[in-house]
């Protein structure tokens, strides 16, 4: 089998951040529309729990 150089991959982290806080803009969005602020917050408290969570516990 020949060895030959490969091509660096591309690098997506930033284009994946970005759609991945449109995302969660349109899912807050919808949430709003359809329950109102206090849900919104409390989805956002609730992730914000889960990322402190999963923070802690890869550290």
């Amino acid at each position: 089998m020949q060895r030959r150089q490969m091509p660096e991959a591309p690098n997506y982290t930033n284009a994946a951040l970005i759609m991945g806080l449109v995302n969660l803009l349109w899912i807050f969005m919808a949430l709003w529309i359809m329950f109102g602020l206090p849900v919104v917050m409390a989805v956002g408290y609730g992730l914000n729990l889960l990322i402190t969570r999963f923070r802690r516990s890869n550290a």
